[in-house]
């Protein structure tokens, strides 16, 4: 089990994201706000491949660590851990004809993209990201 987070995680109020939403994109707000997707390969994060942490766009909370960070071949960023388990919140998600997962960050609840089991190890799982709702902080 790991060690509780040392970020603060306490929920942010619906004020608290409009206004961390004003300094975002249209494009960053419709994808973490409204579940939106950016088209397959067009992220400004897909090929990155310096060494850092992706936080959430909206409230800065990192997630992933570009050490877990791989080439799924989708389009997307890919990840096959989070930084912290307690950092990402997981939801059954039944649009688009099926059954997936959605990853949203644990903080202002902001729409991050999917996870699947079709991952590489350790984990077998497979984060895909909107780079949109990300920001990298390199080391």
């Amino acid at each position: 089990m790991p060690q509780k987070s040392e970020y603060d995680l306490t929920p942010l109020t619906d004020d608290q994201k409009l206004e961390l939403a004003e300094k975002l994109s249209p494009e960053a707000r419709r994808i973490l706000l409204n579940q939106g997707t950016e088209p397959p390969f067009c992220g400004g994060l897909l090929d990155n491949k310096e060494a850092g942490q992706y936080h959430c766009a909206l409230c800065d909370l990192p997630l992933f660590s570009s050490e877990h960070k791989f080439d799924s071949g989708t389009g997307w960023p890919s990840f096959y851990q989070s930084v912290h388990p307690d950092h990402i919140r997981y939801l059954e998600d039944r649009s688009a004809g099926m059954l997936r997962t959605e990853i949203r960050c644990t903080r202002c609840d902001g729409h991050l993209g999917h996870v699947f089991d079709d991952g590489p190890g350790p984990t077998g799982q497979r984060y895909c990201l909107n780079s949109q709702a990300m920001e990298f902080k390199a080391f």
